[in-house]
């Protein structure tokens, strides 16, 4: 029995949460700085798929003093003091998909009356599960791809930066631009996940937003892949 099957597969509408951990040194010192609770629309062997709604209460980080991560310079984004904070997450809901051991999760994003915008590849380590979801750590970064097929780079300021104060070394730094080169291969053949309509996936209307936790910041007892 592989470790993947002693955590038992969530069905459609279930509630987990989607986590990313902190970076080394990262000066919050929270082991998870990032944790989402969304609603489960499909758990099978070659794809997660879950649904992060509107207005779901989330955890983000932010400097000490409150202010937003993205308005600090960014010479000093990543070494100025962060603590994490309670925010409902704005505007249209988020369907995020990933394949087991891909090392990047593709988001679909739309705009009110469920205009389509854009998929969003947010390049990351493979998320590992646990009995109340999946936790994984970003790579800084991404490619958006938008309906046209058109695609373009994102956050390679912050990925370069991230490289210079020690957050990540040359040899990841080397894995993550080839897992984001590999993911325009797939783009490029307009493989799965692009390919598979999840663009006119709607949500069950019964579903209730998921809450965030107490304990939203624990640590698991057990972690599979």
């Amino acid at each position: 029995m592989t470790g993947i099957e002693r955590i038992a597969r969530w069905t459609p509408g279930d509630h987990i949460l989607w986590r990313y951990r902190g970076h080394a040194p990262d000066l919050s010192g929270a082991a998870v700085h990032i944790c989402r609770p969304v609603t489960v629309v499909e758990d099978a062997a070659e794809l997660l798929a879950v649904w992060m709604a509107p207005g779901t209460e989330c955890v983000k980080p932010v400097l000490a003093d409150g202010t937003p991560v993205h308005e600090e310079p960014l010479a000093t984004r990543y070494t100025a003091p962060r603590t994490v904070t309670r925010a409902r997450w704005s505007g249209a809901g988020v369907l995020k998909l990933a394949r087991p051991g891909e090392p990047w999760s593709v988001w679909l994003f739309w705009d009110r009356g469920w205009r389509f915008r854009n998929w969003y590849v947010n390049l990351e380590e493979p998320r590992a599960r646990w009995a109340g979801g999946v936790d994984s750590e970003d790579h800084f970064l991404d490619l958006s791809v938008h309906p046209d097929r058109s695609w373009r780079w994102h956050d390679e300021d912050e990925f370069g930066q991230a490289q210079l104060v020690g957050l990540m070394d040359a040899e990841k730094a080397a894995r993550v631009r080839e897992a984001g080169e590999a993911a325009v291969e797939v783009i490029r053949a307009w493989g799965a996940p692009f390919s598979d309509g999840w663009e006119h996936w709607r949500p069950d209307p019964s579903w209730r937003v998921p809450e965030l936790p107490a304990d939203w910041d624990q640590r698991p007892a057990q972690l599979t892949s």
